[in-house]
């Protein structure tokens, strides 16, 4: 039985998808590839090119008109640009949403936000394991989320191992993990809080030294019209926030980012415009804890960087763009100079950001 296999051809701007024939046993091992969709689907992470083996068996099924290990996924058009314009530009509306991180054209906290910020973040200091101030203890700061998180934020902690500018109390750990996306954390009892305490215990601290978060999420195969998924999106980001302030007593602060580019895209998993879209959601989730119904924390919830820019056409502010040779081959996970874009833009953020002076020597 003849098999098909895809590959990506670039042309004016557009990569689009085209078919050449191969025999089954020369392309996918299907038991393999269900192998490791078992193993996604229970939260264990694989390897970079397993999940590209995955990717690669979806698009196949799909070509030939039969389903994918998901049963969900659909093949795409990738495109090198879409036309939307990142947040922090934008002067115009998109589908009846304001420009700006924070809304109203505005890429800093309103005030009573800012006052929020200051209050918490003056409270950073070095503490030991019980979680009481010590001068020779720790300000950790962790990232929660799923793979693309993770991929991204190992890439940062290689740069903070020897960035001088980092104040020798801040330990750096990474609590992200593959295939865990906002959805299935949004639960007290899954295995990814227990998996972060084996790697706070491994780096030699305690979850009562906690302080700071990096969170970025997203969830698979969102497919409403805006602004449903993005609803969606701003829950399970509520959900996982409140979880994370219950297990960290002493949380101060956490920095939200959205999506990277997704045109590039070729399965359903997180495509565009919902990576873009998801940006709005974490705008609403951190305008939320301003509104008189919001339980009161001794967290804050601030935007981190942004992380978004329309592909190959990229962004003004700082010139970031995004192309194909940025992501592994299923176009949604960043390859190794993605991944060095996301820790730059992390690293960036703490030297520079003035709600991060914790992170930075004195």
């Amino acid at each position: 039985m003849n098999r098909c296999v895809l590959w990506l051809v670039c042309t004016a701007g557009v990569t689009a998808l085209s078919i050449s024939p191969l025999t089954a046993a020369d392309v996918i091992d299907w038991g393999k590839a269900r192998a490791i969709y078992q193993k996604v689907q229970q939260g264990v992470e694989v390897s970079v090119e397993d999940r590209a083996y995955l990717e690669k068996a979806k698009a196949l099924r799909v070509a030939q008109g039969g389903q994918n290990p998901a049963g969900q996924v659909t093949a795409r058009q990738v495109k090198a640009e879409t036309g939307f314009t990142p947040l922090p530009e934008l002067t115009v509306s998109y589908k009846g949403q304001e420009g700006g991180l924070y809304g109203a054209g505005q890429n800093l906290p309103p005030p009573a936000l800012d006052t929020m910020a200051r209050a918490a973040l003056a409270k950073i200091t070095p503490l030991d394991a019980q979680g009481k101030p010590n001068p020779g203890g720790k300000v950790v700061l962790l990232s929660i989320g799923m793979s693309n998180t993770t991929m991204e934020f190992s890439g940062f902690i290689e740069l903070a191992k020897v960035d001088k500018r980092k104040a020798d109390a801040v330990v750096v750990v990474d609590g992200a993990q593959g295939g865990q996306s906002a959805d299935r954390i949004a639960n007290e009892a899954a295995p990814f809080w227990k998996n972060i305490d084996q790697r706070l215990a491994a780096a030699g601290v305690a979850p009562k030294q906690v302080q700071a978060i990096w969170l970025k999420q997203a969830f698979p195969g969102p497919r409403e019209e805006f602004p449903m998924e993005a609803r969606r999106l701003a829950g399970y980001l509520e959900q996982d926030i409140a979880i994370a302030r219950k297990r960290y007593a002493n949380l101060r602060v956490i920095y939200l980012s959205s999506r990277i580019y997704a045109g590039f895209a070729t399965t359903g998993l997180n495509p565009e415009p919902h990576a873009y879209e998801g940006a709005f959601a974490v705008r609403w989730a951190i305008l939320n804890q301003l509104e008189p119904r919001a339980t009161k924390a001794d967290s804050v919830l601030l935007w981190g960087p942004y992380l978004w820019a329309d592909g190959i056409r990229g962004r003004k502010t700082d010139g970031l763009v995004w192309k194909a040779e940025d992501f592994a081959p299923d176009g949604t996970h960043p390859g190794p100079s993605g991944r060095v874009k996301v820790a730059e833009q992390l690293l960036g953020f703490f030297h520079a950001s003035p709600y991060a002076a914790w992170y930075r020597r004195p």
